[in-house]
């Protein structure tokens, strides 16, 4: 057996050594193969500068701006009628006939009395006429006279009211003619021949009428927390869903300020015009209406898939030892480094349009590569565990 001195002469100490510190090299480096290579496990986007808008949306109706309701202002039998759905007609043209059989015995009637008083009338004037000379050579008296004066204007009077009269149910028979007030297209129809329809307290409606529909609008209502942002004279797009995929493009119009309330949220009006040169859009169409209300140009652009991401094994990031808030939305994002440090940083955004967000605040440049999604093979939810690692983890 060896004497113990043996085993730590300095030549046996270095030979240990040297073994030691080729064990830890090579654990080393065996630690560094086996290590996920940040470049290969998560993706990554740009950062850069652009312009960002932030949109609002509703739904509305798609309407011709002028629709014409036409109706009739006296009762009666539809007896015919000239124009259907779709039917294109001119100012001026026949719609609808009613039946004018009453109609037409009462001006008949009016125009009898016409006649009636203009003869009472010429009976008057020739006694007035007589009875003024009766008067002038004293064969009547005074009294006698001022009688057949003043029964000259009853009967002048009596043609006046005759004449309107007459005037009203010739009016009132040319209305049982329902012309068009507009050039347009019919597109609704609400009678059919033999139906009756009674004007007695509200004029019914027979037809509608839209004036051009290569010009429209929409009718659309938003939120009080969005009216503020919506102007006129604003941009929108919208679609709907007899053209999928396809976008349309409109101005904004009118912000009413007649405000609506039901189940206590309150909503204003918004009038959105458009261009319908193809009359591909029909009226009725739900349209599904985005406004840029918002826009940010020339700033730092954050996509919101680095907000959404969490790598595996970071906390949030802390500011005086208080998460960051406040206005706009708080987040972090993971930013990694050309030489492998992926870190996390606390942001403050402002306006998004759900693809990319303003950058308000945070230690963010252009052109650094934030992190976006885990690719590792069963990588779980990006908000993956906790860990009291801080701020930074090297990765080798």
């Amino acid at each position: 057996m060896k004497p113990a001195s043996f085993w730590f002469t300095p030549r046996t100490l270095l030979l240990i050594g040297v073994a030691l510190l080729t064990l830890a090299v090579a654990g080393l480096w065996f630690v560094k193969m086996r290590a996920p290579d940040p470049l290969a496990r998560y993706a990554t986007v740009s950062v850069q500068r652009g312009s960002v808008t932030q949109t609002v949306t509703a739904n509305g109706t798609l309407t011709p701006v002028v629709l014409v309701s036409v109706g009739t202002q006296v009762s009666g039998t539809v007896k015919q009628y000239f124009v259907d759905f779709n039917t294109r007609v001119t100012k001026g043209q026949i719609l609808l006939e009613l039946e004018d059989s009453l109609y037409r015995a009462q001006a008949d009637a009016s125009t009898a009395a016409v006649k009636n008083s203009q003869a009472a009338l010429d009976l008057a004037q020739s006694n007035e006429a007589r009875a003024s000379q009766l008067l002038a050579k004293d064969y009547i008296a005074r009294q006698d006279y001022d009688t057949a004066a003043e029964s000259l204007k009853a009967a002048r009077a009596q043609l006046d009211v005759a004449r309107a009269n007459a005037a009203k149910d010739q009016t009132n028979l040319s209305y049982t003619i329902i012309r068009s007030p507009v050039s347009g297209v019919v597109v609704s129809r609400s009678v059919d021949v033999g139906q009756t329809v009674a004007a007695s307290f509200q004029t019914p409606e027979l037809f509608k009428i839209a004036q051009d529909l290569k010009k429209m609008q929409i009718n659309t209502s938003f939120a009080e927390a969005d009216i503020a942002n919506i102007k006129p004279g604003l941009p929108a797009a919208f679609t709907v869903d007899a053209f999928p995929g396809e976008s349309f493009k409109g101005t904004v119009a009118q912000v009413r300020l007649q405000a609506t309330t039901q189940s206590n949220v309150v909503t204003y009006n918004v009038v959105v015009n458009f261009d319908n040169t193809d009359e591909r859009l029909l009226p009725g169409m739900t349209a599904y209406v985005s406004i840029g209300a918002r826009q940010a140009n020339n700033v730092l652009l954050l996509p919101t898939a680095s907000l959404r991401f969490k790598p595996v094994g970071f906390k949030l990031p802390l500011r005086s030892g208080t998460p960051i808030s406040g206005a706009g939305i708080a987040g972090v994002v993971y930013v990694l480094s050309a030489s492998g440090e992926v870190k996390g940083v606390a942001v403050r955004t402002g306006i998004t349009d759900n693809k990319n967000a303003e950058l308000l605040v945070g230690a963010v440049h252009e052109g650094d590569q934030v992190l976006v999604e885990d690719k590792s093979p069963g990588s779980g939810p990006a908000n993956g565990g906790q860990s009291s690692s801080g701020l930074r983890l090297r990765m080798f």
